[in-house]
């Protein structure tokens, strides 16, 4: 699987980028039509739309607040952790793409400035599932970021050959990216665009990650077994994260990711003790 991933990446070029860049555009322009550029009209502009998305996802809280736990890249990255010993290259990619989209999201949202639904509406006129947010760093999601970054390095690691199990693959890993970025607006803590546009910036992250890994070989190491003791001991205090995590929010999600934690542990433990 490591060679798949390799020889996947290495196909890749910088025309992936014209895409995302183009719809960005597309969004800035339509933002710009719709007078909606200022932190005012542009959450005006959404109301609606916001309201009305809220009003739908809201009505399953205990779920959609499961689900949005996969913008938190402990969580989403506990399910990849077995990639580390059979799948290195997606790991060497992943830490180049996240560290891409830490500096976008935060740099983004230091720009734009955009407040949070709860620091616009009225509270009584949507629902807020989980903690109430009301900076002015709504834009964009970086939950969606998080997620579309992930899913971006994963999508191209694994493409399949075929043109048909690629169709169902891009359209798989696109639906079910934009199912966990609109749990933002189903608990209230972000508007429409700020979801649309965070998983934009995360797909441009993810891609960006790939093409620096290209040129800039950072972390190879990560497939040297001399190294696991590192991620045997970076695991156990995963786990020990997420059990604060249960302990203050007790969601079903963090127990599968300890599972999954555990049993990445003891895999990397019976590698790295049978060399």
């Amino acid at each position: 699987m490591n060679k798949i991933a390799i020889n996947n990446f290495a196909k890749l070029s910088s025309s992936l980028l014209y895409l995302p860049l183009f719809l960005l555009l597309l969004i800035a322009g339509f933002l710009y039509k719709e007078y909606a550029l200022d932190g005012s009209s542009y959450t005006l502009s959404q109301k609606d739309w916001f309201l009305y998305i809220n009003s739908i996802l809201s009505k399953y809280p205990v779920f959609i607040y499961n689900l949005t736990q996969f913008g938190d890249a402990l969580v989403f990255l506990s399910f990849l952790s077995v990639f580390i010993i059979y799948v290195p290259k997606l790991w060497e990619v992943m830490i180049t793409a996240s560290l891409v989209s830490a500096v976008l999201c935060s740099l983004l949202k230091w720009f734009f400035k955009m407040p949070r639904p709860a620091a616009v509406y009225e509270h009584q006129h949507f629902t807020v599932v989980g903690n109430l947010l009301c900076g002015n760093n709504s834009l964009p999601s970086g939950h969606s970021i998080t997620v579309f970054t992930i899913l971006t390095v994963s999508l191209f690691a694994f493409m399949p050959k075929k043109m048909m199990c690629t169709i169902v693959w891009c359209s798989f890993i696109i639906l079910l990216g934009l199912i966990f970025a609109f749990t933002r607006v189903g608990v209230g803590a972000h508007y429409p665009l700020d979801v649309i546009i965070g998983s934009i910036i995360g797909y441009i992250s993810g891609v960006l990650g790939i093409l620096i890994d290209q040129k800039c070989k950072l972390w190879q190491w990560i497939g040297n077994k001399k190294f696991y003791p590192f991620f045997i001991v970076l695991f156990l205090v995963c786990i020990g994260v997420l059990i604060a995590k249960i302990i203050q929010s007790d969601l079903i999600i963090f127990y599968f990711s300890i599972f999954s934690l555990i049993i990445s542990l003891y895999l990397i433990i019976h590698s790295y003790v049978k060399k």
